[in-house]
């Protein structure tokens, strides 16, 4: 049952690839939008450029923060 199972443990980690990828996409959308909304509230023009990089640096620093809690090893009782 050796090979079912790291069958199963691949299928597995390339189904929660697939949907962390749809939810990163996602959220860079709302993102994007977001800054966008907040650059009009405050006044401002920005390029489109400085709006999906400001849109990624937001989005990408969220999903590294919620990432680190789970890279801590396992304590030993």
């Amino acid at each position: 049952m050796g090979v079912l199972d790291a069958f199963g443990s691949l299928a597995s980690s390339l189904l929660a690839g697939i949907v962390m990828l749809a939810f990163v996409i996602l959220s860079l959308f709302v993102t994007v939008f977001v800054v966008d909304v907040a650059a009009a509230i405050a006044g401002l023009n920005p390029d489109d450029g400085f709006v999906v990089l400001g849109a990624t640096i937001l989005a990408g620093s969220a999903i590294l923060a919620g990432g680190v809690g789970f890279a801590r090893p396992e304590e030993q009782t």
